[in-house]
C-alpha cells in the first residue's frame, strides 16, 4: 500500500489501483454453508454504493455516528469502509440510542429501535437477499442499495485526524480511533503478523474488539493481502478446517 494512505478509504483506493481482480474478502458462514468471495473491485463497488446510500439516502454528514449492530460478516466490512469514505464514525456494537443512524442484523433489530434517526436492516442471508417483509421500523438495505451509484465522491474531504471507528478495547471500555490511527495500527498489525502482498489470513475471531476487526479486515487491507473470514468456525471439524486452509491457500491464521 502507499505510504501516503491516511484513512481506511485511502487503503481501499490503493488496493483497487494495484490489483482490482485479486480476492480481498472470502467469507464463510459455517452455520449455513455460505461462501462468498469478493475481489477488490467487487468489494469497492459495494462500498461505493453503500457510501452513496449513507451520504445521499440517509443524509449522513462527517462526524455523525452509525451504530453497527452486526457480526463479523462481509457486509459489515463493507459498512466499515463506507463509513470511512463518508467521514462518519463507524460505532461497532455502539449504543443505538446515542447514534444518528443504526444498521442492524436480524438478531439485533429490537436493540436498534432505540435509535431516533434512520434505521437500516440487513438480512445477512446468502447473496445479500432481502427480507421477505421489511422489519417494522426499518428500511431494507438490500432494497435500498442496488440503485445507488457505482462511484462515490464525498461532499466534504475526509479528515484523517477525526474519529473513524469506535469499539471496545480488550478491557471492555469504549475507544475511538481516528482514521490515521486506524491505518497506523493496521500497518503495525500487518507487520507483526508478517503479512505480505498476496498473503491469505484466515480469521475466525469475533469483531467485538480491535484484534478481531484488524485481523478480519484492516491488517490484510493495509498489507495488500486478503482475508478468509469465517463465522461459526467452531462448527467445523479439524479435518474440514485443514481442507479449507489448503483449498483457500491460507498462509496464516488467527
Amino acid at each position: 500500500m502507499n505510504a501516503s494512505d491516511l484513512t481506511p478509504a485511502d487503503l481501499l483506493r490503493s488496493a483497487l489501483a494495484a490489483d482490482p481482480a485479486r480476492p480481498l474478502v472470502t467469507y464463510y458462514d459455517d452455520a449455513t454453508g455460505e461462501r462468498v468471495e469478493l475481489s477488490v473491485a467487487t468489494f469497492a463497488n459495494w462500498v461505493a454504493k453503500t457510501a452513496n446510500l449513507l451520504q445521499d439516502g440517509l443524509s449522513a454528514e462527517p462526524g455523525e455516528r452509525v451504530s453497527l449492530l452486526l457480526p463479523a460478516h462481509w457486509q459489515t466490512a463493507v459498512w466499515l469502509l463506507a463509513c470511512a469514505s463518508v467521514g462518519v464514525v463507524a460505532d461497532l456494537d455502539g449504543d443505538p440510542a446515542d447514534a444518528d443512524h443504526v444498521v442492524a442484523g436480524p438478531e439485533r433489530l429490537d436493540d436498534g429501535l432505540t435509535c431516533g434517526g434512520s434505521r437500516l436492516a440487513l438480512s445477512l442471508a446468502p447473496l445479500g437477499r432481502r427480507f421477505p417483509t421489511p422489519p417494522a421500523g426499518y428500511d431494507d438495505y438490500a432494497v435500498e442499495v442496488p440503485s445507488q451509484g457505482d462511484r462515490f465522491v464525498p461532499y466534504v474531504p475526509v479528515d484523517p485526524d477525526e474519529p473513524a471507528l469506535a469499539l471496545r478495547d480488550a478491557a471492555g471500555a469504549r475507544k475511538e480511533l481516528t482514521g490515521a490511527e486506524l491505518v497506523e495500527r493496521a500497518r503495525a498489525d500487518a507487520a507483526r503478523r508478517g503479512l505480505e502482498p498476496g498473503a491469505r489470513l484466515l480469521s475466525g475471531l469475533a469483531w467485538d474488539t480491535w484484534e478481531g476487526v484488524s485481523a478480519g479486515l484492516y491488517a490484510p487491507l493495509a498489507a495488500g493481502a486478503s482475508v478468509v473470514l469465517c463465522r461459526h468456525l467452531d462448527r467445523l471439524s479439524p479435518e474440514a478446517l485443514a481442507q479449507r486452509i489448503d483449498s483457500e491457500r491460507v498462509t496464516d491464521r488467527v
